[in-house]
């Protein structure tokens, strides 16, 4: 496991899908942003899902997907939509 898996919400799964789109720390998801990184993971795995989108963002603000405020999940929700 690297970087990536010590933030919140990113598994070895999920690290390794951000490594192969070229995302290999913390600071280039930030840099990034979850939903440019979920479009790049998307692009390589057609299953990813809101709760990877969630999980994202969460990692890059540093907190649980639980605990984001309800209007940024129905941001997400709403772009995750759009490329359903």
């Amino acid at each position: 496991m690297g970087e990536l898996s010590k933030l919140p919400n990113i598994g070895p799964v999920v690290e390794q899908q951000l490594n192969e789109v070229g995302i290999m720390t913390a600071e280039q998801l930030r840099e990034t942003g979850s939903r440019q990184a979920w479009l790049k993971i998307k692009a390589i795995d057609d299953s990813a899902c809101i709760h990877r989108l969630l999980g994202m963002e969460g990692a890059v603000r540093g907190i649980k997907k639980r605990d984001l405020p309800p209007e940024v999940k129905a941001e997400l929700k709403e772009f995750y939509n759009a490329f359903k």
